[in-house]
């Protein structure tokens, strides 16, 4: 990919710059079941629930009880925190060192699909393993799904990005490891990168012209 003409950049956060394994949070929770128990999230799917939490539209409390009620859940809420946390691995130091990189030469977004327990999560990662402020203090905007209603891939998430920050879609690059968000921002004319393992974002912005 020639990077040349490319002036935006838009992240997706999980699996692109936090490590993730969704098993972990799946493994966990499945432990305070009462009985066996399916837990119903992947990186393709989830159920109503997990949908209801990431677009802002029940509570952390709402949520907790969710799982307790769906899926026969008897735990604390620091229990079931710490069980949904656990997919939430690291943020490796390069990464960070990239970012601030690549804020200098192009405009760049996260836009996560998330919710406001693992951004919780996110920022003490940050703050305990870095010396920036926070997580949004890499970007010139950040898109949490669960803070602005929307979530990929529904078009219209990326349509609010390219309007409000006055982007042109040919200059933008969205980087994304879910194959159906990349689908979505390409039917818009986005420029995509599906990131697979073992790609990582340091090494395709080392093999790339820029």
């Amino acid at each position: 990919m020639d990077l040349t003409q490319i002036k935006n950049i838009i992240f997706d956060l999980g699996g692109v710059i936090i490590n993730l394994d969704y098993n972990k949070s799946i493994e966990e929770l499945q432990k305070l079941c009462k009985e066996n128990c399916n837990i119903a999230y992947s990186q393709k799917e989830q159920s109503h629930l997990f949908d209801l939490l990431e677009t802002g539209n029940c509570s952390n409390e709402e949520f907790r009880n969710g799982l307790r009620e769906t899926y026969g859940i008897d735990a604390s809420d620091e229990a079931i925190d710490e069980a949904w946390n656990a997919m939430l691995l690291d943020i490796p130091q390069e990464r960070i060192d990239l970012l601030l990189e690549l804020g200098k030469k192009y405009r760049i977004f996260l836009l996560s699909n998330t919710n406001a327990i693992h951004l919780e999560r996110f920022n003490q990662i940050v703050a305990h393993s870095f010396t920036i402020p926070s997580l949004d203090s890499l970007f010139e905007k950040t898109y949490y799904s669960h803070l602005v209603g929307k979530r990929k891939p529904d078009a219209h998430i990326f349509e609010q990005i390219l309007a409000e920050n006055s982007l042109d879609k040919s200059e933008t690059l969205f980087i994304d490891d879910s194959i159906q968000h990349i689908e979505s921002a390409n039917k818009l004319g986005i420029n995509t990168l599906h990131l697979q393992p073992p790609l990582t974002i340091n090494k395709f912005f080392a093999d790339v012209a820029v």
